[in-house]
């Protein structure tokens, strides 16, 4: 891709199965990384899983949900590498339930984690992008968020508002160069995939049934996701913002 190389670029959820995909992407790339993460434990692992050093991975262990946090983790790491380029809001957190089978606990976790997590990014980064001259975003929203996903009420809620807000920033921030897209994965191979079907015969069947139906008769990897964030953080794409480009082997086709 044009022009990743030596841009800074923060990634949520770093240590995650996308996560570490996008990560591994941007260092190939010949970006830096601020790769923040709840599991400190998980961000060292990622490091030595990557072999990058602090020089091109700096990680920084935060809750997304804590804007206080956020804040001075960002701040932080711009001052390590002297600039901002790219944001990934890549973080993100369900348990499947029927609607009327959560609480509003649970629906302030999937908020605090989903929506208002990105959103604090944004509020965080956004001001180091601009006093540079402007930057890329890339919220990793979700299939659930564009036709919704029975079990995944609260959760599609959120991908829903995070692509809303991604048009909405990126007509409201053009001026000052920064362009906003969203990518929307469908059903991926991960441990969250996994943990949502649940063990047993029954995730089983539930699992081989969303194989079945993606037209291209397999679920997505981890290593399907990041050829998109970077071609959307890349110069390759200064004249696309607004958009929202599903990656799910056609499971959901529109325009």
């Amino acid at each position: 891709m044009r022009g990743l190389n030596n841009r800074v670029a923060i990634v949520t959820g770093a240590a995650g199965g996308i996560g570490r995909a996008i990560c591994r992407r941007f260092l190939e790339e010949g970006a830096h990384i601020l790769a923040v993460d709840i599991n400190a434990d998980a961000l060292k692992g990622l490091a030595a899983d990557l072999g990058a050093d602090e020089t091109r991975l700096y990680p920084l262990a935060v809750d997304i949900a804590d804007y206080a946090a956020v804040k001075e983790a960002v701040d932080r790491g711009v001052a390590k590498f002297g600039k901002l380029d790219i944001l990934v809001n890549n973080a993100g957190w369900d348990i499947a339930k029927p609607f009327l089978q959560t609480d509003p606990d649970l629906w302030d976790k999937i908020i605090a984690i989903n929506l208002r997590g990105p959103l604090n990014l944004h509020k965080a980064a956004m001001p180091h992008m601009i006093a540079s001259g402007g930057g890329k975003i890339v919220n990793v929203a979700s299939d659930a968020g564009r036709v919704g996903s029975s079990g995944e009420s609260v959760y599609s809620a959120c991908k829903g508002g995070l692509i809303s807000f991604s048009k909405t920033i990126a007509r409201e921030y053009a001026r000052d160069n920064i362009r906003v897209n969203a990518v929307c994965p469908g059903p991926t191979d991960t441990a969250l995939l996994r943990s949502f079907v649940g063990d047993g015969e029954f995730g089983q069947k539930i699992y081989e049934g969303l194989k079945r139906a993606i037209p291209l008769k397999r679920l997505g990897q981890p290593d399907d996701i990041p050829g998109m964030i970077a071609f959307l953080s890349s110069d390759d794409a200064n004249f696309i913002t607004g958009q929202v480009i599903s990656v799910s082997g056609g499971l959901t086709m529109n325009g």
